[in-house]
């Protein structure tokens, strides 16, 4: 069974411990060490095979929005996920913009938290609930069509682009969007080849670095 390697970053040690205890119950998750900042994140990554860091925000000498551009500037095949009490519309921007995979708070049940660290080690977006709703109040509506005209992205693309950074599946998208699951799986594949990217991550990616979603 592959198990995902996990750095738990928190300047708190009590919840660095507590979140060792709680990931430490699953089998397939392998939690290889725990520090208290971004630097020290970088520097640990730089002498062990990491899987996923689970990143803190508000940090001292280093915060997890530095610490994420660091270690993904190091290695892009690390997925960070953010986990904190702070669910703000720019700690959330920022984080994406560099390559966050996630941001889960800490309130989320422990399944919750085990899920995402799963569905962010395979290549997708997380997102807390309240985060999405946080991001989708934020962006109705906001999109310019000097946009739209930039990237030849229709506006279906771009409602679908939107939804993907929020974390949805494609059944959900289709859910939303009242399309089939095959027509948001041919679309998805039309965005990736005229945005020249390689997965929903770096769709997410995008829609925060190119204000489409704010």
């Amino acid at each position: 069974m592959k198990k995902i390697k996990v750095l738990i970053v928190d300047d708190e040690k009590l919840i660095r411990q507590g979140l060792k205890i709680i990931l430490s119950s699953y089998d397939d998750l392998d939690i290889l060490g725990d520090v208290s900042n971004g630097y020290e994140a970088l520097e640990f990554c730089r002498s062990n095979s990491v899987d996923l860091v689970l990143m803190d925000i508000r940090m001292v000498l280093c915060d997890g929005v530095l610490g994420t551009r660091l270690i993904k500037e190091y290695d892009d095949s690390i997925s960070v996920l953010i986990l904190t009490t702070f669910n703000d519309q720019e700690y959330i921007k920022d984080a994406m913009n560099f390559g966050a995979s996630g941001y889960l708070l800490k309130d989320s049940s422990d399944e919750v938290l085990y899920e995402g660290i799963r569905s962010s080690y395979y290549g997708n977006i997380v997102l807390d609930k309240n985060v999405a709703s946080t991001i989708m109040s934020s962006s109705r509506n906001t999109t310019s069509k000097s946009e739209i005209d930039k990237y030849n992205l229709s506006e279906k693309e771009i409602s679908i682009i939107k939804l993907v950074a929020n974390g949805l599946t494609n059944k959900e998208i289709s859910q939303e969007l009242f399309l089939s699951e095959g027509t948001i799986k041919n679309n998805i594949t039309s965005i990736l080849g005229k945005l020249n990217l390689r997965d929903r991550t770096q769709i997410a990616i995008f829609a925060f670095k190119n204000n489409i979603v704010k």
